[in-house]
């Protein structure tokens, strides 16, 4: 089988987009907006999670960062607009939601998606938006 996976280097940016606009959409959609609107003391339980780095105080003000990081960056890594800063916060806001499923649920099997999560949007901030973003077109 001679395939020609050269062929498939010029559609990088297209894969960049791919990329960013599923990412971007699972983060507004499933996780950021409904943890923005679950209020107050959902921001508070999903604050929690920081406990786990040490940090006893403002639950809600961190529950709502976290919620703020994922629906307003999911959207921005979808326009590819402040790419690298949200790509940032969400790559911040997955190490602790990954430290937070590590240790009270049981290890590595729990922490896997946000540890994954984490991966993609390191990744993505590495990368930069590519060429179908509006951060190229300025």
């Amino acid at each position: 089988m001679n395939v020609k996976w050269k062929s498939l280097d010029g559609w990088s940016d297209v894969g960049l987009l791919i990329m960013r606009a599923g990412i971007g959409a699972l983060f507004m959609i499933v996780h950021g907006f409904p943890l923005l609107a679950g209020g107050p003391s959902k921001w508070e339980s999903t604050g929690r999670a920081v406990s786990y780095l040490g940090l006893d105080f403002g639950y809600t003000a961190w529950g709502f960062a976290a919620a703020v990081a994922e629906t307003l960056g999911g959207l921005l890594l979808i326009l590819g607009y402040a790419h690298r800063p949200a790509a940032l916060a969400l790559f911040v806001t997955m190490v602790v939601a990954a430290i937070w499923k590590f240790y009270p649920f049981g290890g590595w099997e729990a922490a896997g998606y946000p540890a994954a999560l984490a991966v993609v949007c390191l990744g993505l901030l590495l990368t930069g938006p590519g060429k179908h973003s509006l951060d190229a077109t300025g």
